[in-house]
């Protein structure tokens, strides 16, 4: 490895095995501190590195040079404590997409920053910056974002435990969020009957023969996912051995008992009757082991052009409806049917509270006109001026 020695031993260039580059380094304010030049070249790279350590030592004797350890270390250590101590509790999947978030956004962007240096405004910045540069133009959602400053937050939290930082900074948005209720993109009875219809026809003929098995599929899966109220990650998880024909004892009707594996760990779930022919079409068509998933594939394109070519694909919102609206849709028409919303919230494994913000605000049927209407019965008067009931 080529090496070089500038300022009496207090700045060192050299060359990594595997690059062309220089890298420059100095032990400075009780770190040792690191940089690329980005440049090949021995002469540029001894400017750039003697205007680097001049730069350092200016900062430290201002008092501005922090020291200690950084964002990356800590990133580290909370995801190694995190696939721990939430084992069972989250899925695989949402621990690998915690971790591209923190890959592909988060340590690129405060990984070589202390900890002490993270400061609101600079978490404001990276809100800005997410903000301005989504992927393939489009930026992505507040939640989304939300998001990352959750597992920003973490991180922070898990230095804080290990003394790495005294405390984790307010980084709540400047400007607080709008109250409005916003519901979840979903299908009215109508919709729905125009979508499984569609879904049928497309089954019965489709517009390639090679595509009638996919086409299959996706009607068995909109019919499953809307009298189930099944997360579609949740669906393409189930197999086979999960799901059992039940005769359910409380309403004699013949359903579906299933063992969900998902972003919230195990659950269970109890479905409608039109769950059960899709089940047994799904079991017979492809021959289905104990161990087989019964939705191989996602069939999420071919479910969105059937949704253009309804018309379907946004509701009059702007909301984009995709198969998740199947679960929204089930939810709803479950609030419309008078069910407790206690037993809906267990049933799809998520929370009374989030119900009754997403869905019971929009539901017509949720309103008690009995319990609203009601009048005072009007007094009359008799002639001395007192009260008649």
């Amino acid at each position: 490895m080529a090496k070089h020695t500038l300022m009496g031993g207090k700045l060192h260039l050299y060359k990594r095995a595997n690059s062309s580059q220089w890298q420059c380094s100095a032990y400075l304010g009780g770190a040792n501190r690191r940089r690329s030049t980005k440049t090949d070249s021995l002469e540029h790279a001894i400017e750039i590195a003697e205007d680097w350590y001049f730069g350092l030592r200016g900062k430290h004797q201002a008092g501005m040079l922090k020291t200690g350890k950084t964002f990356r270390v800590a990133a580290e250590q909370f995801l190694k404590e995190y696939e721990v101590l939430t084992e069972g509790k989250r899925s695989p999947e949402w621990v690998d997409l915690l971790k591209q978030k923190l890959d592909k956004y988060l340590i690129p962007y405060f990984g070589p920053k202390v900890l002490s240096e993270i400061t609101p405004g600079m978490a404001q910045e990276y809100r800005i910056r997410r903000a301005q540069n989504g992927y393939r133009g489009k930026p992505p959602g507040p939640s989304t974002i939300e998001h990352e400053m959750i597992a920003l937050r973490q991180i922070l939290k898990t230095a804080v435990r290990h003394r790495w930082l005294e405390y984790v900074p307010d980084f709540s948005p400047p400007f607080k969020a709008s109250r409005k209720v916003s519901h979840r993109a979903w299908f009215s009875p109508t919709e729905y009957r125009q979508l499984y219809q569609a879904t049928r026809e497309r089954a019965r003929n489709p517009k390639n023969e090679q595509w009638r098995w996919e086409c299959q599929q996706l009607h068995d899966k909109v019919l499953f996912l809307a009298n189930s109220g099944l997360r579609p990650d949740e669906a393409s998880q189930l197999e086979l051995r999960d799901v059992v024909i039940i005769k359910d004892r409380d309403t004699r009707q013949t359903i579906l008992e299933i063992e969900v594996r998902g972003k919230t760990g195990v659950g269970y779930c109890k479905t409608m009757p039109g769950a059960v022919a899709p089940f047994i079409r799904l079991k017979k068509r492809n021959n289905l082991q104990p161990g087989d998933r019964l939705f191989p594939k996602s069939h999420r394109q071919l479910l969105r052009d059937i949704l253009k070519e309804l018309g379907l694909r946004f509701d009059r919102h702007g909301n984009r409806r995709s198969a998740y609206s199947l679960r929204h849709t089930y939810i709803c028409f479950r609030l419309m049917e008078g069910a407790d919303i206690y037993q809906l919230a267990k049933n799809c494994r998520t929370s009374v509270e989030m119900i009754q913000k997403h869905y019971a605000t929009h539901i017509k049927n949720m309103l008690d006109a009995s319990a609203i209407n009601v009048r005072r019965s009007k007094h009359r008067k008799l002639p001395d001026g007192s009260a008649m009931s």
